[in-house]
């Protein structure tokens, strides 16, 4: 990567010099070497960083206007960043995958969920609900675990695991998943409901966490609405006398 790279020539360069123009001893030359590197990793950072922001304002601004197809290319176009920032390319990927599942374009979305980046749990969430629905049960295991391997203390992230493992017939597994994230995420009241409705063999519930849960499609707004007018007024018919 180039920033790492030009930060370690500047370093050496700046070390070499103190220790054979002005003689240093070895120990002050390392230290002065070491200061400029990080000086300008960070300087060569910072200045990517704020060209990043100020296209992911262009992005909100596009997505909030509903135009998708303009605020993805506009992602795209940071793609020779990589170069400069570790993880990059990764991260702008998990973040197109994530549009193109909200969109419900699966097959677009898994390609670049695919490659994304793991810290990213909301796309990696969103992978190992594609490979749910390819029926690779394995894939979908090994990609949510991966991606709690990154995350540990994110909620919804366990309860989606556990809501795709009983899904696909594995409850078991999924009250293994779910007393794992309590050891993990302490007294969590939604988790801990949840928990005990697949011990007593009923339907987790993960309306309390909003867009956060919608996001992931695996239920519908509509349906959730459906069921509260149902509840609300119920199969009664009318008599007429």
């Amino acid at each position: 990567m180039f920033t790492l790279f030009i930060s370690l020539v500047a370093g050496v360069s700046v070390g070499l010099g103190l220790h054979y123009g002005v003689g240093l001893e070895l120990i002050y030359v390392i230290s002065a070497g070491l200061l400029v590197t990080i000086a300008i990793y960070f300087l060569i950072f910072r200045f990517f960083s704020k060209k990043i922001q100020a296209v992911m304002e262009v992005v909100q601004r596009d997505m909030m206007a509903n135009r998708i197809d303009k605020a993805i290319r506009t992602l795209e176009s940071t793609y020779p960043y990589a170069k400069w920032m570790f993880y990059h390319k990764a991260m702008i990927n998990a973040q197109i995958g994530s549009i193109y599942y909200l969109k419900r374009d699966f097959s677009k979305a898994f390609g670049y969920l695919q490659n994304g980046f793991s810290r990213h749990w909301g796309a990696m969430g969103m992978l190992a609900i594609c490979y749910m629905h390819k029926n690779n049960a394995s894939k979908m295991i090994a990609t949510f675990d991966k991606a709690l391997t990154a995350t540990r203390n994110e909620p919804v992230l366990w309860e989606v695991y556990a809501f795709c493992l009983n899904k696909t017939g594995k409850k078991e597994k999924a009250i293994t998943v779910l007393e794992k994230g309590l050891k993990k995420i302490k007294d969590h009241e939604n988790m801990t409901a949840n928990l005990a409705a697949l011990k007593e063999g009923k339907k987790m519930k993960m309306q309390a966490y909003g867009d956060l849960w919608y996001q992931f499609h695996l239920e519908s707004q509509g349906a959730l609405i459906k069921k509260q007018t149902k509840a609300m007024t119920g199969r009664r018919k009318t008599v007429v006398r």
